[in-house]
């Protein structure tokens, strides 16, 4: 509390202290204040993916999801998976995807929706948007290394696979940074049994190197039936192997 706060509450209380009092009573005050405000909880974060994050809450209060499942979770790429379910039959699945959200994003809402599902396994789509908007391929390496040591402090024995950022037309500007990051990240998976990375990218080319767009709707940058069959075909046994199903 600022020194001009704290002279307005001492007017409104009507305190006038003697001149001798007077710097005793305000060190008392201002280290009982201080006190007060180290001890006080800091202001929750506030994020444009809350009302997202509190509308998979109140899905979960309402019909609570069974522990031990597969949990996809990143940004649209999963959330627009609308086959999951099908996809991988006998397994329960989870998505757990927002569209437009960013590797850190994952990371900062881990401990509310990955953590609380105790999943088997945890497939993660993200990256594409953080290249786009200016983050660094380490900088995705990073936060994807962030999001790990979140889960395996809680969740030791738990699978991660990361789905390779896709080459997409719309953002074929930024292949370089695209093949970096997904180069970054399988060396980093290779280091741990216990994460996987799946290869979309190379399968997701034709044969001049560049992205089919067979497999976008319009924007170039989503997936159509087409595209999601493909990724099912490659991501379905991974999961299946990290599962143990």
């Amino acid at each position: 509390m600022s020194a001009r706060n704290r002279g307005t509450a001492r007017e409104r209380r009507g305190a006038v202290p003697s001149p001798i009092l007077g710097p005793v009573i305000g060190a008392l005050l201002l280290g009982v204040m201080l006190a007060a405000c180290s001890s006080a909880a800091p202001p929750a974060a506030t994020s444009r993916w809350e009302p997202d994050i509190q509308a998979f809450e109140a899905a979960d209060q309402e019909h609570p999801p069974a522990p031990g499942g597969v949990l996809f979770v990143g940004s649209s790429s999963i959330r627009m998976w609308e086959t999951l379910e099908e996809d991988f039959e006998g397994l329960p699945v989870l998505n757990r995807g927002f569209g437009g959200s960013q590797m850190s994003d994952v990371v900062e809402f881990a401990d509310r929706i990955v953590l609380p599902y105790r999943p088997r396994a945890i497939v993660v789509y993200a990256g594409d948007n953080d290249l786009w908007e200016g983050d660094t391929p380490q900088q995705v390496l990073e936060d994807f290394q962030s999001f790990v040591r979140i889960v395996h402090a809680e969740l030791p024995e738990t699978p991660i696979s990361y789905i390779a950022v896709k080459p997409s037309v719309a953002r074929w500007s930024i292949v370089d940074r695209i093949r970096e990051t997904n180069d970054l990240i399988r060396r980093f998976t290779e280091t741990d049994p216990r994460l996987e990375f799946i290869d979309i990218y190379t399968p997701m080319l034709r044969s001049d190197g560049t992205p089919d767009p067979a497999l976008f709707i319009e924007d170039g940058l989503h997936l159509n039936a087409r595209g999601y069959d493909l990724w099912e075909s490659i991501v379905e046994p991974v999961v299946r192997k990290m599962a143990g199903s």
